[in-house]
């Protein structure tokens, strides 16, 4: 009679499934909480503490740690050395262990950091040979269909090695959740957002259709036990998403939550390429239309993201124009008819995004971290260093302009006027190209625009060109050694200047 050892947190279904074990002829051993639960269903039970011989002990710390538990659990029946083992301690050996820990992660404290069960975790998942292990309830039903369903009732061993990964993973992620506990409680001042250590532990989450390019396998991952907004999004219509979309996507929803009034964005090779916002009255389909004028070359093939429900208007605005995601927060009825009947439209409705924790990106042997870029848009903090100051119409656009600036890969110009991006330039190995990218985009619009650059002008070359084409203030970090240069060319030119203090560089 082959013996199920039962020791569970959570004790969901733990009588169903002792009751059925014993069903099938097998011998339940639950220790303490659990055995009460097991007993009280009317299933015959023998508790640890009678295997053991001693209690439950020092408040409940100590109820499995003993040896006639982990003998149980690591003895293989087939090795002749074990066996006279086995024998001479008069100890059986346990083919199934059940174990869920404490819940650490729910209220962090040093009284829920669970010592006895992953011992017992550990044990059977090392011995997976010769014992399952079950550390999620979720489990219970495929494991009785396994046993019912095998000649010799046993687990394949298939099975008990699957089950022992994920067993071990359990194992890793709770000490990952203590140690990362101990981290935030050290007291330490010095890099708080910068742990001495990362642990980072993912599950696929999203299968995509190719990488960057088709000949790449590529999929979207998730960090355990935490929900993102791409676990939440719907996705309509369309086609299977790929890295890029994922990409683009995730850049073009955290942009269209920066801005408070009504939002589109548009974004092409994970740069903006077309951004507006409401002025004053302008419905979400008027939005998308200001937007998608900023640079409607660009815009083809591009990620739409809205930060308010689709209209039909819009979905009819947006009908001539070959789009590979289209992301809001909602559509109305009509609206999602008409998008999901574009066959390669892909049609997302999610929720707002949480801000990131940390920036991490790959290099050989490891990751390059940083803190993420909050992007702060306060006009009132910025300084005026010029003798004509914007006037008050135009700080609206300024802001608006330095907002999508910090999300434009740099070198980053943008230009923007009466709430619309007009010209963006970015990813240039120098400003001032970068302002002549923006400059011709923006053609004629430019004239009485505003600009932002997310760092600062190192020459006034790129004031010349802004000056030329019409800007009349523009707004930068400041910091370089040639700033007066600057400062007096923008006089010259009769441009108004602020400086903010803080760049946006974004590679």
């Amino acid at each position: 009679m082959p013996t199920a050892l039962l020791s569970v947190y959570d004790k969901s279904g733990i009588a169903e499934l002792a009751a059925a074990l014993r069903g099938e002829g097998w011998t339940i051993l639950p220790s303490g909480g659990t055995a009460a639960v097991v007993a009280a269903a009317g299933v015959p039970v023998t508790d640890v503490a009678e295997l053991t011989g001693f209690p439950a002990i020092l408040g409940h710390r100590v109820v499995t740690l003993h040896p006639k538990v982990h003998v149980g659990i690591l003895a293989d029946p087939t090795d002749p050395n074990h066996q006279a083992d086995l024998a001479a301690f008069g100890i059986g050996p346990i083919a199934l262990v059940v174990v869920n820990l404490y819940p650490f992660g729910d209220d962090p404290g040093i009284e829920l950091i669970d010592v006895g069960g992953p011992a017992m975790v550990r044990a059977a998942a090392k011995n997976h040979a010769q014992v399952g292990v079950v550390t999620d309830p979720s489990e219970y039903a495929g494991i009785l269909e396994e046993l019912r369903a095998s000649a010799d009732g046993a687990l394949s061993a298939e099975t008990r090695r699957r089950l022992a990964r994920r067993a071990f993973a359990t194992t890793a992620d709770y000490d990952r959740a203590i140690v990362d506990w101990l981290d935030d409680t050290s007291g330490r001042d010095d890099d708080a957002d910068l742990p001495d250590t990362l642990r980072l532990t993912l599950q696929r989450a999203q299968p995509l259709r190719y990488g960057e390019n088709p000949h790449q396998r590529a999929a979207r991952y998730r960090f355990d036990e935490v929900d993102g907004w791409w676990d939440a999004a719907v996705q309509h219509g369309g086609k299977e998403m790929s890295y890029l979309n994922v990409y683009d996507t995730e850049a073009a929803w955290r942009l269209v939550h920066r801005f408070g009034s009504t939002a589109c964005v548009i974004v092409k090779h994970a740069n903006p390429c077309g951004v507006a916002v409401d002025t004053g009255g302008l419905d979400v389909a008027e939005v998308y239309r200001r937007a998608n004028a900023c640079d409607p070359v660009s815009a083809f093939g591009g990620i739409v993201a809205v930060n308010r429900d689709v209209t039909v208007a819009m979905a009819e605005a947006l009908g001539p124009v070959f789009t590979e995601v289209v992301v809001a927060p909602g559509y109305e009825p009509a609206a999602l008819a008409t998008l999901t009947a574009r066959r390669n439209l892909r049609v997302l409705e999610a929720p707002r995004p949480a801000p990131w924790r940390l920036d991490v990106r790959p290099v050989d042997g490891g990751l390059l971290v940083q803190t993420p870029d909050p992007v702060d848009v306060d006009p009132r903090a910025w300084s005026v260093v010029t003798a004509r100051a914007p006037e008050p119409g135009q700080l609206d656009d300024l802001a608006l302009a330095w907002t999508v600036c910090a999300a434009v890969s740099s070198n980053a110009i943008v230009l923007a006027a009466d709430g619309q991006a007009v010209g963006i330039g970015g990813g240039q190995p120098n400003r001032v190209d970068s302002a002549r990218i923006a400059t011709v985009r923006a053609g004629g619009r430019a004239s009485g625009a505003v600009a932002a650059s997310d760092a600062f002008f190192p020459f006034r070359d790129g004031i010349d060109v802004l000056a030329a084409a019409g800007v009349a203030a523009v707004v930068q970090p400041g910091g370089s050694v040639r700033d007066d240069e600057t400062i007096a060319a923008a006089d010259e030119l009769g441009i108004a200047m602020v400086f903010t203090g803080e760049r946006h560089f974004r590679h």
